[in-house]
């Protein structure tokens, strides 16, 4: 570390830029890693039991975070992980009445000893999995699961897989999790000095999920959702275009204009013809045994069975039935250039958003791309030759001289021959849950 020598990063080629920023990340995960021992030593020589002798209350910090925050400046989340992963990387120290640590998740310690994992990364594995009882050997192949997926996602995705993987692992908990989050959701009207009132809440996966579909649907196209409408819905689109206020106050003036007019009032001048409901999915089989995970689309926390159930009594539900290579069979031929309202439901459950590789765009801001061109005359409009993609990797397929190929039930999107001269394809796996739980 100490030799290391900033380049000029002005005349760096693109390949040595690059090249040039992964080996800083992996030097500072190292450095986090050395961190992190240090923070759990220090928290040790500030424990409890040691009182105004402890190291933190000797220099007048109230807990170690506060002295870890006052000796490098960091934030008390920061300072927290450090002492959390720390103390998870540490042996444990003689007469300590800390919790022993849980052995399966050796590999998270390894990982971030090494410097292959941050310690964002390693925190939200423990986060997610801490409370998980079970086979320690299915829990530490799911742990080197996540550790392998870290190299290949954001901190944000892999703690929405870790609490995938969580909710697989322990179904039972899945409710009493539910409710814990539902516990913590609040609204707050501010008064504010210059007469403004400011909205503060915090919604829980269900509620969000509940608002989001009505605030996306009010607010399309101007938040990139997708061009091909009904052509009922040309003239909101082109007003929405042409309307002078921000996409936020659009999504506030909608949500006010629901208050007013209640769920019996019309709404078509607002959030379209089609009317936007939340959709959970579930496999038959966890239906009826009434367990496992539901997924509600566009959310990335498990809901019960019980939700599931309460959603079908109060409002019902469409079926969509999967075959045993996960593609269901809605078929239109060559009658009809566009998909079906259905094929867009079957879709959304089966893709679960755009499926080029690195995209996290959800159903909703997606459009169904004929991986076989319709217009070449052969391209079939149904499911098995459909696939979401949004707006821009739509357009990238279609101007770029990319591709979408289909193996079975498998996609694949293969690059032009300019970014790789082999031409090599790309898996596009599914990001929906409920594909992957039937596939498994």
């Amino acid at each position: 570390l100490a030799a290391y020598q900033p380049p000029t990063v002005s005349v760096l080629r693109d390949a040595e830029l690059l090249e040039s920023h992964r080996t800083l990340a992996e030097m500072r995960r190292i450095v986090d890693a050395h961190s992190a021992a240090l923070a759990a030593e220090i928290a040790f020589r500030s424990r409890r039991e040691l009182g105004y002798d402890g190291l933190a209350q000797k220099l007048g910090a109230r807990t170690p975070e506060n002295l870890i925050q006052k000796n490098t400046g960091a934030t008390h989340r920061d300072a927290t992980t450090q002492v959390r992963i720390g103390e998870l990387m540490s042996s444990q120290h003689p007469g300590s009445d800390a919790a022993p640590t849980s052995p399966w998740l050796a590999p998270v310690s390894q990982a971030v000893s090494c410097g292959s994992l941050s310690l964002d990364a390693a925190e939200v594995i423990r986060a997610a999995l801490a409370g998980v009882a079970g086979d320690e050997c299915v829990l530490s192949r799911a742990v080197i699961g996540l550790v392998a997926s870290a190299r290949e996602l954001t901190v944000e995705k892999l703690a929405a897989k870790a609490r995938q993987v969580r909710d697989e692992l322990d179904e039972e908990g899945i409710a009493d999790r539910e409710r814990e989050l539902r516990e913590k959701r609040y609204l707050y009207l501010i008064p504010q000095r210059d007469g403004m009132t400011k909205l503060v809440g915090l919604l829980d996966p269900e509620s969000a999920a509940e608002l989001t579909v009505v605030i996306d649907a009010a607010t399309s196209p101007r938040r990139g959702g997708p061009r091909f409408v009904d052509p009922r819905e040309k003239a909101r689109e082109q007003r929405l275009l042409d309307d002078e206020r921000t996409t936020p106050q659009i999504a506030l003036d909608a949500l006010i204009a629901l208050v007013k007019i209640g769920v019996a009032g019309p709404s078509e001048a607002f959030i379209g013809a089609r009317k936007p409901g939340v959709r959970l999915v579930l496999s038959d089989r966890d239906l009826g045994r009434r367990r496992g995970p539901v997924v509600i689309e566009g959310q990335t926390v498990a809901a019960s069975i019980e939700t599931a159930e309460r959603h079908a009594c109060d409002g019902g539900f469409t079926p969509i039935m999967f075959d045993e290579n996960g593609l269901s069979v809605i078929n239109v031929g060559r009658k009809q250039r566009y998909f079906t309202p259905r094929q867009r439901e079957a879709l959304a459950a089966r893709d679960g958003g755009c499926r080029f590789p690195g995209c996290d765009r959800p159903p909703a801001w997606c459009e169904a791309h004929h991986i076989v061109e319709w217009e070449k005359g052969h391209g079939l409009t149904n499911l098995a030759d459909g696939i979401l993609l949004c707006k821009y990797h739509h357009l990238l397929v279609h101007n770029n001289d990319w591709q979408v190929i289909r193996q079975g039930s498998d996609y694949f999107v293969v690059p032009p021959a300019s970014i790789d001269r082999l031409q090599r394809p790309i898996p596009a796996p599914s990001r929906s849950w409920i594909t992957s739980r039937l596939a498994s």
